[in-house]
C-alpha cells in the first residue's frame, strides 16, 4: 500500500482508478459492496471521492488483492479494523476521564 495520495480535497473517479491501478467499473463495484465508501455527487451526478474515501478503497485493494480475500471476507475484516479503531479510541477516552477525575479530586482537596 505504498500509494501516495495527493494533498486534494475531492478526486474524480479516473483521479482514484490511476491511484489504486484499477478500472473505473471495479471501484464502482466496490461502492456498492463496500458501504463505507460514499462519494459526493455533483448535480451532474459525477462521483467526487474525498482522501478518506480513497484511503478506504486502497485497504479494500489490499485486501482483495494483497492478502486475497473474497468480498465478504474483505467486509468482515473491514468491521474487525473499524471496530479495533474504535475501541482504541474508547480505551483513550476512558484513560482521559480517569486523568480528568483525579485531577478533580486533587484540585477539590486543595479548595477544602
Amino acid at each position: 500500500m505504498d500509494n501516495i495520495i495527493p494533498e486534494k480535497a475531492y478526486f474524480r473517479i479516473g483521479e482514484v482508478s490511476k491511484i489504486l491501478d484499477v478500472e473505473p467499473y471495479v471501484i464502482r463495484y466496490w461502492e456498492r459492496e463496500f458501504k463505507t465508501v460514499k462519494p459526493v455527487r455533483t448535480r451532474t451526478a459525477q462521483r467526487l471521492y474525498r482522501k478518506k474515501d480513497v484511503e478506504e478503497l486502497l485497504t479494500i485493494r489490499h485486501l482483495l488483492y494483497q492478502q486475497r480475500f473474497t468480498i465478504s471476507g474483505a467486509k468482515k475484516q473491514l468491521t474487525i479494523m473499524h471496530g479495533h479503531e474504535e475501541s482504541a479510541t474508547a480505551a483513550d477516552d476512558q484513560d482521559k476521564l480517569i486523568f480528568i477525575k483525579k485531577e478533580l479530586q486533587q484540585i477539590r482537596k486543595i479548595m477544602s
